[in-house]
């Protein structure tokens, strides 16, 4: 029992013995590794006084950094100064091993890490070239490796079906045995088909030119050469020369001698015919009738307007403007000579005349048949005049209508544009109310209803455009930001677009979607004008460069037709309400009335055709035909020009 004690107390001992020694060299990573931040910059922790943290998620605070006189003495009693490496994640000096040494001395060296590896043992030839009994591998036959692939059954089975339809053909093996033609065969078949071919495909050699006077005998005294040019043709190289020969004078043809260079011309000529390569020309005879496109004759095109009938004269400069009422009983007109005129159309009469302060550059009646309101641009204001012309229960609706107006408890911002009352003398004259802008306004467009009309302001900057409302007196910028220098506005006859007019492009946004819906490219270089179809499918764009634009707002965003009949700038454009006519008014003192019929067939193009040149105004200061209006009822056409004149087409 004692013995047997004694060996389980020793046994016991010598356990916990290996036991400890079986744990003592052990190491985990979360030990070797103490600093656990990981892969990031050790920048992060130069404002701390730490350098990390450690597995147990202590802080390993930064060792004592020794001095520039403490590192120096270090190295000079120090042996082992040279082995001392800074470690980058704790910040402590490691003292590098002789093995570490040796790994780096190697690495410097451009050899192995070890030194121990070889890189030229000797080749272990696994699959030598002799037959071998036993297999390399013991791994069965996989199942696919013996029965038929379903994927290539189907290939097969589509060539098959090829094959059998006719779509793959066998190749047929090429006769490689040579074949020869008799040459001299008097067969009648053979020398009919040889000549045919022969006359079919016969090119004839390109002419000689013709000899010149320097080539005859007694040539004139002008071509004979001077001592000095025959020593400057002598000097040229042979290529260079534009004649190949000296000209010379004979007395008569016998003591003519043999032309030395006969043989030569003769071999580079038949040269040329040999190897230079020649081929057909296919001519194609074409009528230049057929080329042009068949248009309907103007008088199959009538009514437009022809001949002028009433020239409306009191203006003392240019007229910029014109606009006619909607019932087409009365025409305003605005010159330069800061009146704004209203006539008669059937007369001829002025019935009233405004006097403003400054040129009018644009003015607009208001498209409601129950309102009689004139908007009209000068300077940076717009003016809302009531000309009292027409019937008198619309006038006087339209001053009710004004003066029914009751401001908002809460006023908008008027930094745009402000709404002001005129005094009690301008209101006789018929002036309604001032709209004053911060910029120059150039352009005033009606919105169809009559209760909101658009402003451009060219120099406006993101504030170019402005829509006012007449009901509510009040005013609103559309747009965040402006695309471009503005030139023009024009509202949609029936749907909620605005149709913005750059210098290179033609913008049309949708109101109330707020939101871009088409951007047309004008191809010309400045925009003046634009006109909507009044069924609102087509809009044509007149520009500086004398260019004419037709776009079909369904087919495609560049023009569908480009017409340049103007010799200079196209000032204006516009369409007829009723009649398929549209007109454009140009520099060159002229303006062409054009028959542009849109049809409901959307697979038939619209029809094109210029019809009549206008003429009358005369050109003023490079200045012609300023602006063009279409009457809204009968095929008439008013045009305003330079020469202080509005005139009327009939």
């Amino acid at each position: 029992m004692k013995k047997n004690s004694k060996q389980h107390l020793f046994g016991g001992i010598v356990g916990e013995e290996q036991k400890a020694e079986e744990y003592d060299n052990d190491s985990s990573d979360e030990e070797d590794v103490r600093n656990t931040v990981g892969n990031i910059p050790l920048e992060w922790y130069n404002e701390f006084p730490h350098i990390g943290y450690d597995w147990q998620g202590k802080k390993i605070m930064k060792p004592a950094t020794a001095d520039e006189l403490e590192k120096f003495l270090d190295k000079m009693d120090n042996p082992n100064f040279w082995r001392n490496v800074k470690d980058g994640q704790t910040g402590q000096n490691v003292i590098l091993s002789d093995q570490e040494l040796d790994i780096i001395q190697q690495i410097e060296a451009g050899h192995y890490p070890d030194k121990s590896y070889n890189p030229h043992e000797p080749w272990v030839d696994f699959f030598s070239h002799e037959t071998m009994i036993h297999p390399v591998t013991r791994r069965p036959e996989h199942k696919r490796s013996f029965i038929p692939s379903k994927l290539e059954k189907e290939k097969v089975g589509k060539i098959l079906h090829a094959i059998r339809m006719g779509w793959i053909k066998p190749r047929v093996p090429k006769d490689k045995t040579p074949k020869y033609y008799d040459l001299w065969v008097d067969n009648e078949k053979t020398e009919s088909m040889a000549l045919e071919r022969r006359l079919k495909h016969h090119i004839p050699a390109p002419k000689l030119k013709l000899p010149g006077h320097a080539e005859s005998y007694n040539p004139p005294p002008e071509y004979i050469l001077t001592d000095e040019e025959k020593a400057a043709w002598e000097n040229q190289e042979p290529e260079t020369r534009k004649i190949t020969f000296i000209p010379e004078k004979y007395p008569c043809l016998r003591l003519v001698p043999a032309y030395s260079r006969f043989i030569n011309e003769r071999f580079e000529r038949c040269l040329d015919l040999y190897l230079c390569p020649r081929q057909r020309k296919m001519r194609v005879q074409v009528n230049p009738e057929d080329l042009i496109p068949k248009l309907p004759k103007p008088k199959d095109l009538q009514p437009f307007p022809t001949i002028l009938s009433i020239t409306y004269l009191g203006h003392t400069d240019m007229v910029r403007c014109i606009s006619i009422e909607s019932s087409g009983q009365f025409v305003a007109s605005g010159s330069d000579d800061k009146t704004v005129r209203v006539w008669e159309v059937s007369t001829g009469r002025c019935m009233k005349m405004f006097e403003v302060l400054g040129t009018v550059k644009d003015l607009s009646w208001c498209p409601n048949a129950n309102l009689c309101l004139l908007a009209v641009t000068v300077n940076s204001e717009v003016l809302l005049l009531n000309p009292g012309t027409g019937d008198k229960l619309i006038a006087s609706n339209t001053d009710n209508m004004l003066n029914d107006f009751q401001p908002a408890e809460h006023t908008a911002d008027n930094s745009l544009a402000n709404w002001e009352a005129v005094s009690a003398e301008q209101y006789d004259n018929g002036f309604r109310l001032t709209v004053h802008l911060n910029k120059e306004v150039s352009h005033v467009a009606w919105h169809a209803k009559g209760d909101y009309f658009a402003t451009v302001l060219p120099q406006g900057g993101n504030a170019s455009v402005i829509l006012h409302q007449v009901s509510k007196r009040r005013s609103q910028n559309p747009f965040r930001k402006s695309k471009g220098l503005v030139q023009c506005v024009a509202f949609h006859p029936i749907r909620p677009f605005l149709f913005v007019a750059t210098q290179r492009y033609v913008r049309v946004y949708n109101l109330l979607k707020q939101e871009l819906s088409k951007k047309l490219l004008t191809n010309c270089k400045w925009v003046s004008s634009i006109a909507v179809h009044p069924a609102g499918d087509n809009v044509i764009v007149g520009s500086y460069d004398s260019k004419l634009g037709w776009f079909d707002l369904d087919l495609s965003t560049k023009p569908y037709q480009t017409l340049r009949h103007h010799k200079k700038a196209i000032r204006q454009v516009c369409y007829h309400k009723s009649y398929p006519l549209f007109a454009s008014a140009s520099d060159d003192g002229t303006v062409i009335v054009c028959h542009g019929m849109v049809y409901n067939d959307l697979m038939q193009n619209p029809l094109i055709v210029p019809v009549k040149i206008l003429h009358g105004h005369k050109v003023s200061k490079d200045l012609g035909v300023l602006d063009c209006q279409f009457h809204p009822a009968q095929p008439w056409l008013f045009s305003a020009g330079a020469d202080h004149t509005v005139r009327l087409f009939t």
